[in-house]
């Protein structure tokens, strides 16, 4: 335990490819990474990426095929959605923020209303109680009027709102630019150096 330390939840919103780069370069970037996901979360993998995850029994190289076999500097401490007695479940311990990526709507609804229904929440929940970085990654469109008091509770509660929304000015050229512009700013967020794009107003830095 470190206050250096991330958590990473993953729940049932599209975005799957999003959520694991984003693993990746924290990874990279040399972060110990508490890693929880939903059950729709699993789905929503198989899904998009055709990524089969056993929740009951979690392995890296399920959820992240491209890193087997190679050395990250960080490491990932799995936690199962219904474990209550994990340490991101309390405020005692010590985390430098956590990030819901993508957060489903549902997610945001329980968070919003303090519904510690399971870790994700409860973790969500110890994060804008103890005053921590709590970054939600919304992808859903359009949204309703219920879905965005949600997610301005929130807001006003301390999280960071940071919707899956692309940019173009940074000129694209794949889905891959795409997710790393995503990824790039929920590090900004996090305080986590990165090189993922080209920033506003500078010439010829990636």
């Amino acid at each position: 335990m470190a206050a250096t330390d991330l958590v990473l939840a993953l729940t049932g919103a599209s975005g799957a490819p999003i959520a694991t780069r984003l693993l990746e370069m924290l990874l990279r970037a040399g972060k110990t990474i508490h890693l929880t996901l939903s059950p729709a979360a699993v789905e929503v993998l198989e899904m998009e990426m055709d990524r089969h995850v056993d929740i009951k029994n979690f392995r890296l190289r399920d959820l992240l095929p491209e890193a087997a076999g190679e050395k990250l500097s960080g490491q990932v401490l799995y936690h199962h959605y219904l474990d209550f007695r994990s340490g991101i479940a309390s405020g005692s311990f010590l985390t430098g923020g956590m990030v819901i990526s993508p957060c489903s709507m549902g997610t945001a609804s329980a968070i919003a209303h303090g519904l510690s229904q399971n870790l994700i929440h409860r973790a969500a929940d110890v994060h804008l109680k103890e005053r921590r970085r709590l970054v939600l990654v919304p992808r859903e469109t359009p949204l309703n009027v219920v879905q965005l008091r949600n997610l301005t509770t929130c807001v006003e509660a301390g999280a960071v709102v940071l919707p899956a929304m692309p940019a173009f000015y940074t000129r694209p050229q794949s889905i891959q630019d795409m997710i790393d512009f995503l990824v790039g700013r929920v590090c900004d967020h996090l305080g986590v150096e990165q090189h993922l794009f080209k920033r506003w107003g500078t010439e010829g830095q990636v």
